[in-house]
């Protein structure tokens, strides 16, 4: 008699990292937007940038920088030991623990950003407040993505993604791998980014930032009833 074969279950993480690239577009509207040309997700916007304001370029103010690289820097240290605690357990403790503080972090700055006028940038405690908030959660999900290596997903950044579009492209000689999951990161990151726009232009930053949350955990919860989280990851 023939042993049945296990059927191993697919990775709920694929899914996961897509929704959260949108929450990605939301920050980065809020960010951007609203806080005077400053990144909390996107670290390279900010070194540019920085350097913009070194040199004295009219618009661009040292002090927002190095207060997003600092508390993002934050965010990836606390990711890094949650991650190390977390990851010999099944995998839907340390997704639900991650979005847990993240999603956390967001409804707090969301709560700051109520009394916060993004128009003149005032108060200026309540700026400082929103991105050094949403800072750390970037860095803390920058720092989880990075340890659960699902390949093509970093969630916050595309540079890296279109280049595997053109460069693994049958055109390149290459076989296209990854490509519905290069083009939904993508899309995702642009719809999250539209939406958000017109949030921040109708409802101020507390809407945004508020659904941002909203997105990380309700998806994180779906996804840790799939089977496959019920171990650890292995990554």
């Amino acid at each position: 008699m023939d042993t049945p074969v296990t059927k191993i279950p697919s990775s709920p993480l694929p899914g996961l990292l897509l929704l959260l690239s949108s929450t990605t577009g939301l920050v980065d509207a809020v960010s951007v937007l609203g806080l005077g040309k400053v990144f909390t997700a996107n670290m390279t916007g900010n070194i540019v940038f920085l350097g913009f304001a070194a040199a004295g370029t009219p618009g661009f103010k040292i002090a927002p920088y190095l207060v997003a690289l600092a508390a993002f820097i934050g965010g990836a240290l606390i990711a890094g030991r949650t991650g190390k605690a977390l990851s010999p357990r099944p995998l839907r403790h340390w997704l639900t623990w991650a979005a847990l503080i993240e999603a956390s972090l967001l409804w707090i700055a969301a709560w700051v950003a109520l009394d916060y006028d993004p128009t003149t940038l005032s108060p200026t405690p309540a700026l400082y407040a929103i991105i050094a908030l949403t800072a750390v959660a970037m860095g803390f999900r920058n720092a989880t993505i990075r340890q659960l290596k699902v390949p093509d997903l970093t969630t916050t950044v595309l540079t890296l993604t279109i280049t595997g579009i053109a460069a693994d492209s049958r055109m390149a000689g290459g076989s296209g791998p990854n490509l519905l999951r290069r083009l939904g990161a993508i899309f995702a990151i642009f719809a999250g980014a539209a939406v958000g726009a017109v949030m921040v232009s109708h409802h101020g930053l507390s809407a945004p930032l508020a659904l941002a949350g909203f997105v990380v955990l309700i998806a994180t919860l779906a996804c840790v009833r799939h089977p496959a989280a019920a171990t650890p990851h292995a990554g």
